[in-house]
């Protein structure tokens, strides 16, 4: 598995749009071979940066996806709303300690 982490920051008046964009968009993100989960963030204190985190199935998934025309035109809609370059990291999760119990 693989771990996703896109952080955008939006122009404060392309946010509503964005958001928008990306509840149209969401499910066929989910949906997209390989891709087993999807959340967005929002930073508290900034309201215009967001981040999404997914998971993926391996890297060659996340690759086809990002490949995609689907990934294509949303990312083209998505960096018209930018007012700052985004930031993406590709992640192996080493450790995830949940409700006080550790999982590897």
């Amino acid at each position: 598995m693989i771990v996703r982490i896109v952080k955008m920051t939006f122009r404060e008046d392309a946010v509503a749009e964005f958001l928008a964009l990306f509840n149209e968009r969401k499910q066929l993100i989910r949906d997209f071979n390989g891709c087993s989960h999807l959340e967005l963030w929002q930073e508290a204190q900034h309201p215009g940066v967001f981040f999404t985190y997914s998971k993926w199935q391996s890297e060659a998934h996340l690759d086809h996806y990002r490949f995609s025309e689907l990934f294509k035109d949303t990312w083209t809609r998505t960096k018209a709303l930018f007012a700052d370059k985004a930031a993406a990291w590709s992640v192996l999760p080493q450790m995830v300690v949940d409700g006080g119990q550790e999982n590897e």
